[in-house]
């Protein structure tokens, strides 16, 4: 496990290498993320979705693999249990100020490769609270390309096209916002703010090419930035997929334009 620390207080742990079941997607995490002021504001192993695991990168089809853990949603069957489920391995880290970079690989139950990964994780003073900043870099692992996806590419309604950089909040009222005032869920907007009970915000920057805003609230608490919302996206030999999240971990329930003053 690794330490992230913001000015002396340690704000979140890193999961590295989790001993878990593989229909659970195994995959290192983030978690317990805490504000400043000590709450936590990450779930791990919830009961109503086990394998939701803090903050993540994880996909539900990676060439047919669910790397995201739990029943795979088939066409025309609906969510089911298979025996798909891959697991995401670190290969180690290298320290960086306020965090690290990382080298891993994605690979099917059995170790076949599917992906290499490159990942930093850095956490720095922010407005109200502290950033955490988490790129990664998806890689095809030798001359094919590799297709992702997600229910919504494989037939599932409503909006299921979640995959990619997740967060699992915790429990309690919650209230999702964006600057333009619209439907959060779905939503292209700059920012993604979600407020949970009055004991803190988070805000979500870094949507790239036709990502959107996944989010829930009241079932249970979390977001997406969703790399595959409608269409299958293909990552080419020597072209990775690379994403830059940005994420603002304030105490208490800030107002839109307190968010929007902080970004």
């Amino acid at each position: 496990m690794t330490e992230l620390h913001v000015d002396g207080t340690r704000v979140a742990t890193y999961v590295d290498a989790p001993e878990l079941d593989i229909r659970l997607a195994p995959r290192p995490y983030l978690h317990p993320v805490r504000t400043l002021g000590g709450t936590v504001v990450t779930a791990e192993l919830p009961e109503d979705h086990p394998w939701h695991l803090g903050v993540s990168v994880t996909m539900q089809d990676v060439d047919g693999i669910n790397v995201w853990g739990g029943r795979t949603y088939v066409r025309d069957q609906g969510y089911i249990w298979r025996d798909d489920h891959g697991r995401v391995l670190s290969e180690g880290r290298t320290p960086l100020p306020g965090g690290f970079t990382e080298n891993l690989r994605w690979v099917d139950a059995g170790g076949r490769l599917l992906l290499r990964e490159q990942r930093s994780v850095t956490a720095r003073p922010g407005p109200r609270g502290w950033r955490l900043f988490f790129r990664y870099a998806l890689g095809a692992p030798a001359q094919s390309e590799v297709t992702i996806g997600s229910p919504a590419t494989n037939g599932r309604t409503g909006g299921a096209g979640y995959g990619g950089f997740f967060w699992r909040a915790t429990e309690g009222a919650a209230v999702a916002f964006t600057p333009s005032g619209g439907e959060p869920h779905g939503s292209t907007d700059p920012w993604l703010a979600l407020s949970v009970e009055d004991a803190y915000t988070l805000v979500f920057t870094g949507l790239d090419g036709d990502d959107r805003w996944f989010a829930r609230t009241g079932d249970y608490n979390g977001v997406c930035a969703a790399l595959a919302w409608e269409d299958p996206l293909t990552i080419k030999p020597g072209i990775p997929l690379t994403r830059e999240i940005t994420v603002l971990i304030a105490d208490g329930r800030l107002t839109r334009d307190e968010v929007a003053a902080a970004v």
